[in-house]
């Protein structure tokens, strides 16, 4: 493995384990906060969902060159995600948030920030891959 290879391994990694960072903003599922605030995205099911994709993105740190699409599928998901946080931001008023829980209101002040920083790496990897072949 290259060096190159190694670190755009890390960063499936390291984008997977900020995926799984949900359980504690959650407290394990059980903050009704996040889950009232968005509750069709960030539903107890939607925040499963989103470790789940972490778990993807882990599952191929090591054979990413191997699943091009999937990595693009990566890429579409990260900005659906990204999209849907900038359109909950104009919508909510997250001193709100804050008020009522400070982990969830640091999840919807970041879970965004993650989804728009791993939507350029996924992009910038798909795009290398791309060229490959």
């Amino acid at each position: 493995m290259t060096i190159k290879q190694a670190v755009i391994s890390k960063g499936f990694i390291a984008g997977g384990l900020m995926n799984m960072s949900v359980l504690v903003f959650s407290k394990f599922f059980s903050n009704p906060v996040i889950t009232e605030y968005d509750p069709v995205v960030m539903s107890n099911f939607g925040l499963l969902m989103i470790v789940i994709w972490g778990l993807a993105y882990i599952s191929v740190n090591r054979s990413y060159q191997h699943v091009k699409w999937l990595v693009g599928v990566f890429v579409i998901e990260k900005l659906i995600y990204g999209v849907i946080w900038i359109n909950w931001l104009l919508n909510h008023n997250l001193s709100e948030v804050y008020k009522r829980d400070t982990l969830a209101g640091l999840f919807f002040s970041m879970y965004g920030v993650n989804d728009w920083l791993f939507f350029g790496f996924f992009l910038v990897v798909f795009i290398r891959l791309m060229r490959k072949n």
